[in-house]
């Protein structure tokens, strides 16, 4: 889940971009660069030896004796020592007769010879080729032929390198070269990183204000945003405004409705009280079923359009506080007593309606209770310690006589009543089970510790972070 998370995360998704894209950048880089310094490392090779050759071209003649003279100073030790892969040769070609002369890291040693035929001389009359020297070496050849006197004595110069000295080169720079492009690559990500976790952080003032939005502290998104995200606050400030008119609305209609079919049916009511016993009583009741019945489906559009919406936010403790207080005046034979533990959350219904279904609950124990009611409110704990809880659970227990299991089935249908001797339409479980399926809460019955009737509520609330609980 973790990784699901990350890889939807904006930052994430960002900074893996950037970073993909500068670690592709920083190794075209690299070798583009190291191709480069072996190439111009080559032509400085190249160009060396060219030099060394011409030394040894101007430092060679024939002697008086017809022999070759010369003792060419390249200055570098390498062509003194053996095997070094740095040597120089000048030997007679075609007619001329005369002992070759070369550098001392050469010795009597052949020289191995390119057929021309695969390596042919350019315009100036040189060439240049690689082959191995006979110990091991890899070098690079500089050839010409030069014709020394006017008797047409021609005289080979070859000069050669290791190529090793440029591979050990273009090794120490392409070294060198890579970790400086990483400590600016780890540098550059660095800087990136908390360039684009700035960046960002107008969203997670965006999440924050909707956050408040949704715990109850806020109405509107307040503050400043970057102009690239000030339109979609704007749009949620819109969409917030229209829903508070779609409310304001739905609510008038309901209050209407309401108020158009009460008088009616109070008429009906009255008038079915001073009717005859034959039908006057049946009257009565089906009409007041009716007013309860329309009650009950204003109140289900009420809150099917209060849900719509992130407006449904009420305190726990205030709205119980003051139905305990209502109901130990209507029951003063009864004592209420309220445990509401410490930082309940808020709960995400609207306050009548949570007045509504705890009335009914209180007004119902009222009476079946022999001497005490007991209402507790506890905050249900989440599936994992890392998780929100969204959760408040409400029991009311009274110390009445209680119901059986098949009773309790039976008590929780519409109109139905197990105590006909007791006022009342029989529709206020029903009503409460309503109300709590529409803001998808749970209500349950059973026989509490006390012997009576136990009701339990859990009910919807703001989901905090536990982290931030004080």
């Amino acid at each position: 889940m973790k990784l699901e998370a990350s890889a939807n995360s904006l930052t994430f998704r960002v900074v893996l971009y950037v970073s993909l894209w500068a670690m592709a950048g920083l190794v075209v880089i690299a070798i583009v660069i190291s191709t480069l310094y072996r190439r111009d490392a080559e032509k400085s090779f190249h160009d060396l030896l060219r030099a060394h050759l011409y030394n040894v071209v101007n430092s060679i003649a024939i002697g008086d004796g017809g022999g070759l003279t010369g003792s060419p100073q390249l200055g570098d030790l390498q062509f003194v020592k053996p095997d070094t892969g740095w040597y120089w040769v000048a030997e007679p070609v075609g007619k001329y007769k005369a002992a070759r002369l070369a550098s001392a890291s050469l010795g009597a040693a052949p020289f191995p010879e390119m057929p021309a035929s695969e390596v042919p001389f350019d315009l100036k009359y040189e060439r240049y080729y690689e082959m191995p020297d006979g110990v091991g070496n890899t070098v690079m050849v500089a050839e010409t032929e030069i014709e020394l006197d006017d008797k047409g004595d021609i005289v080979r110069f070859r000069v050669a390198g290791n190529k090793a000295v440029i591979d050990a080169s273009v090794e120490a720079f392409s070294r060198n070269l890579y970790l400086a492009l990483a400590v600016f690559g780890v540098g550059s990500l660095a800087v990136n990183i908390l360039a684009i976790i700035f960046g960002l952080r107008p969203l997670d003032r965006v999440r924050k204000a909707l956050g408040k939005i949704r715990n109850g502290e806020a109405e509107r998104l307040e503050g400043r945003f970057p102009l690239e995200i000030q339109p979609l606050a704007n749009e949620v400030n819109a969409l917030i405004d229209n829903n508070r008119r779609l409310i304001e609305r739905a609510r008038m209609q309901v209050g209407n409705l309401a108020h158009s079919l009460k008088t009616p049916l109070a008429v009906l009511i009255n008038e079915a009280r001073q009717m005859p016993k034959k039908h006057g009583p049946l009257i009565a009741s089906q009409a007041e079923a009716m007013q309860t019945q329309v009650q009950s489906y204003l109140n289900r559009a009420r809150i099917a359009a209060q849900r719509e919406t992130v407006l449904a936010r009420t305190d726990t403790r205030p709205v119980l506080e003051r139905l305990a207080r209502v109901m130990q005046k209507l029951n003063p034979d009864i004592a209420i007593h309220l445990h509401i533990a410490d930082d309940i959350p808020v709960l995400a219904i609207e306050a009548q309606d949570l007045e509504e279904i705890v009335g009914n609950l209180l007004e119902n124990a009222a009476r079946f209770a022999r001497t005490e009611i007991q209402v507790s409110v506890i905050e249900e704990p989440a599936v994992e310690s890392s998780a929100k809880s969204d959760r408040v659970q409400i029991a009311i227990e009274d110390d009445g006589p209680g119901l059986e299991p098949a009773q309790i089935a039976e008590a929780m249908k519409r109109g139905k009543r197990l105590d006909e001797s007791r006022p009342g339409s029989g529709l206020g479980l029903s009503i409460v089970t309503e109300i709590v399926s529409e803001y998808e809460g749970r209500f349950a019955l059973a026989r509490g510790d006390r012997g009576g009737l136990k009701a339990e509520l859990h009910l919807p609330a703001v989901a905090r972070e536990r982290g931030m609980r004080g």
